[in-house]
């Protein structure tokens, strides 16, 4: 039996780490793919990985190329391919550039593999899975953004980091566009089924919510050029691992919603089950009237990033 294909667009510091992620989880074959004038990159590191495996004793083929024909029938896609953020810049100022990109990437994935699932991390995310979606046809199911996925672990690792607890044990999500109005659903928040406003007082609680909401900024100031690999690249493998081997994980995910949330026609962190189908479903829960708010505030700001794509 054929091992699944796992084909990453763009070989940057996301998708290096994607690969080796991948690889290492035997979810199978992996091809990095980038512009031609970044063939020899990705080459090597694709050579460096096949060079990694007799220490780590797993076996995933890993191939670097710069041919969209290498990418045919790939069982899955995620990409990164755009330009990262750099100090000063929000996600939205990467819109110009990395929409074209996208178009190419839509289009040229919907003639090598109709029948993919896809995972998009490109930003400002929203905009990017929305556009992805409406250029390559693609159904609802088998296209998804991974925002809430990370920001829901960066909640989870600084309540882990201010209880001293283990990370395993705490459980919460973040829903809403991936950015700065992300919205932190803190009441629901636990560790071990505690729940985190018994552990932590309202006001550092609040910070945290912050931190949260600013923490891809807070890496992008840190690093001087660039933004955050490490993390996101788990995301994304967490998401792909669920499809391929149809864990339905609850993941909060940029899903299309059409109605959900009161939210129509728009891709939106919201929690979603990830199974063999793709996106399986999308779990509604009853919000507060402050949660209400916020959300429509990041829909909000989602929606202006989706008109500016002019999809």
């Amino acid at each position: 039996m054929s091992r699944p294909k796992i084909s990453l667009i763009g070989g940057g510091q996301i998708g290096g780490n994607l690969a080796l992620l991948a690889a290492q989880k035997e979810l199978g074959d992996v091809v990095i793919f980038d512009i031609p004038k970044a063939e020899g990159m990705v080459k090597g590191k694709a050579l460096d990985l096949m060079q990694l495996r007799p220490h780590d004793g797993y076996d995933a083929d890993i191939t670097g190329t710069s041919d969209w024909n290498d990418v045919k029938d790939s069982d899955v896609f995620i990409i990164t391919a755009g330009i990262p953020r750099k100090p000063g810049m929000d996600r939205e100022d990467l819109l110009g550039i990395n929409l074209s990109i996208m178009k190419d990437v839509a289009s040229n994935i919907k003639e090598q593999a109709p029948n993919s699932f896809v995972i998009v991390i490109s930003n400002p995310l929203d905009a990017m899975v929305y556009a992805f979606y409406k250029v390559s046809g693609f159904s609802k199911n088998k296209v998804v953004g991974m925002a809430g996925a990370l920001d829901s672990g960066r909640f989870r690792a600084f309540i882990a980091m201010e209880t001293g607890l283990s990370v395993q044990d705490v459980t919460c999500m973040v829903l809403g566009g991936h950015g700065d109005t992300m919205v932190p659903i803190t009441r629901l928040a636990t560790v071990g089924g505690v729940p985190v406003t018994s552990l932590i007082s309202a006001e550092r609680l609040a910070e945290i919510e912050k931190r949260t909401r600013f923490a891809g900024g807070e890496i992008v100031k840190l690093f001087g050029n660039g933004s955050a690999f490490y993390a996101p690249a788990q995301s994304a493998i967490e998401m792909a691992e669920s499809y391929l081997r149809d864990k339905k994980r609850v993941i909060p995910c940029a899903s299309l919603c059409e109605g959900e949330f009161g939210i129509d026609g728009y891709f939106i962190g919201v929690p979603t089950v990830i199974g063999s189908d793709g996106v399986e479903k999308i779990l509604e829960f009853e919000l507060t009237d402050h949660e209400k708010t916020e959300l429509n505030n990041t829909l909000e700001v989602v929606k202006k990033t989706v008109k500016e794509t002019g999809l």
